[in-house]
């Protein structure tokens, strides 16, 4: 009995000192678990953090997306407005250049018209020459005309 007992005896206190590495184990691992636990939350934490991170950078990025857009699309306004533009400013240059055309054809007109009216004007001169070379001789004649009245007047008087 006493064998026994002392056997028993030793066996309890190897199963106390098993139960107390058991329970020094089991406290090593809830403080490696709660140690997880916290390092698990400071992960999330972390996670949670770099989340909203991306998700501000992303709403930065719509938001430039957006205004790009927005003045992707005026500049295609402007765009439009400029080649309405230069296809107003072409089709001007064009008369323009149709208009120097013409301005070159009525200036060589008026040379033309120029030169005739001096022709005009050259013979006008003689013409008015000629009349008045002719007047004078009307008016001689018609001098004489008048000496001739006097003449006759007289000799009818003096016969």
């Amino acid at each position: 009995l006493k064998e026994e007992n002392a056997s028993l005896r030793s066996k309890i206190n190897k199963l106390q000192v098993l139960s107390e590495t058991q329970a020094n184990k089991m406290r090593k691992l809830e403080k490696k678990l709660e140690e997880n636990k916290i390092k698990e939350e400071k992960e999330a934490q972390d996670l949670e953090a770099m989340v909203q991170h991306v998700e501000q950078n992303l709403q930065l990025m719509t938001k430039r997306a957006v205004k790009a857009e927005n003045s992707a699309a005026k500049l295609r306004q402007e765009n439009a407005l400029l080649q309405v533009q230069l296809r107003n400013y072409k089709a001007e240059n064009e008369a323009l250049r149709l208009g120097q055309a013409g301005l070159a054809t009525a200036k060589q007109n008026a040379e033309v018209a120029l030169q005739h009216l001096l022709r005009v004007t050259t013979s006008s001169r003689a013409s008015i020459r000629q009349l008045l070379s002719g007047a004078e001789s009307l008016q001689l004649v018609a001098d004489l005309l008048k000496s001739i009245d006097r003449i006759s007047e007289v000799s009818e008087d003096g016969q």
